[in-house]
């Protein structure tokens, strides 16, 4: 009904998020990329970088763009990247040496970035530190403190605890640098996205006994509702509701289907999808008719694959890495891809 709607909506704040995922190995690592960088905005990869390729790679259309528009923003962040492996490396030795890992490969993680809230302004900055698939230690910008996950951790934490100068640029980078790139970003996707269509919704069927899918592409920003309704009323029976994920060109796709194996044929004008986007005016409705239904008997509907748009080298990493790094680190580099 409505009242979900709104209240949807409500809990949809215009949050949006920066985030960069790094990971240097040593040891027997043969199959693992000896260092790299993933950077995501709103949780779509946007960058990436590792020690075969040594380059920094524009994963979508619009850090393609945003590479040829303002050279200078990138050639600094790359740069950067770069140079940061050694300090990295440097600043996390002792981590091998108060771990209870012994041997084979040896794997640290870090996980930084920042969330700011479109409408309050408000910002908030995160740095978390992983060894060998388990938390080691995490950043506090509210006290320049750090937080240990272990008693291995323990040492670290209090000889990081009194390096001012260290905890001074971490702290001016997550309040200050990294919410200023995060806007940056914001600002370039939307004067790009504004220029676009508006959204495209299609209903699409496998087959006459396969369910509809009601599919709608090409939206941004990611905060969207698509659902089926009857008679004016939201369904949530015989309705499986797809997640919002991301398209090649830097917007996002979102399916729900709809199973109709008991609706009558002459019900059918009962029914409509329904798409809500934050920033929309209007809704975007399509009613539930058979001559609108887009049939693909032949092969299973899949618009795009996530994978298609992973360089090459990013899913060797993955394929390669998942069996060297728990899935307990909540943060792990290896996970977000």
């Amino acid at each position: 009904n409505l009242m979900w709607i709104i209240i949807y909506f409500l809990l949809l704040t215009l949050t949006y998020s920066l985030k960069f995922n790094i990971m240097a190995s040593s040891g027997d690592t043969k199959n693992i990329p000896g260092y790299f960088i993933r950077a995501n905005f709103e949780d779509v990869g946007m960058v990436y970088y590792d020690t075969t390729n040594k380059t920094f790679k524009p994963i979508h259309d619009w850090a393609r763009r945003l590479k040829r528009d303002d050279p200078e923003h990138w050639k600094t962040i790359s740069e950067d990247g770069i140079h940061y492996e050694q300090i990295f490396r440097v600043e996390t030795e002792g981590f091998k040496q108060h771990s209870n890992q012994s041997g084979g490969v040896d794997i640290i993680q870090q996980n930084w970035g920042c969330e700011w809230d479109e409408e309050t302004e408000m910002t908030d900055g995160f740095l978390k530190y992983g060894s060998n698939g388990e938390d080691f230690l995490t950043f506090d910008p509210e006290t320049d403190t750090w937080i240990a996950a272990n008693p291995q951790a323990e040492i670290t934490k209090k000889d990081w605890d009194g390096d001012a100068a260290r905890n001074l640029l971490w702290k001016n980078l997550l309040t200050k640098s990294c919410p200023s790139w995060l806007k940056k970003y914001f600002f370039f996707t939307n004067r790009l996205l504004e220029k676009r269509d508006r959204p495209s919704v299609s209903l699409l069927q496998k087959s006459s006994s396969s369910p509809v899918s009601c599919f709608a592409t090409g939206f941004y920003p990611n905060k969207a509702v698509l659902f089926w309704r009857k008679d004016g009323d939201d369904l949530h029976d015989n309705v499986e509701e797809g997640q919002i994920l991301p398209n090649p060109d830097g917007t996002f796709q979102k399916s729900a289907d709809l199973d109709l194996s008991s609706v009558r044929l002459e019900d059918w004008g009962k029914y409509e999808c329904v798409f809500q986007l934050d920033g929309l005016k209007d809704d975007i409705i399509t009613k539930l008719d058979q001559s609108g239904i887009r049939t693909n008997k032949k092969k299973t509907f899949a618009p795009f694959y996530i994978s298609d748009f992973i360089p090459r080298q990013e899913k060797e990493s993955k394929a390669t890495s998942s069996a060297s790094v728990s899935s307990k680190l909540s943060y792990s580099l290896l996970n977000t891809i």
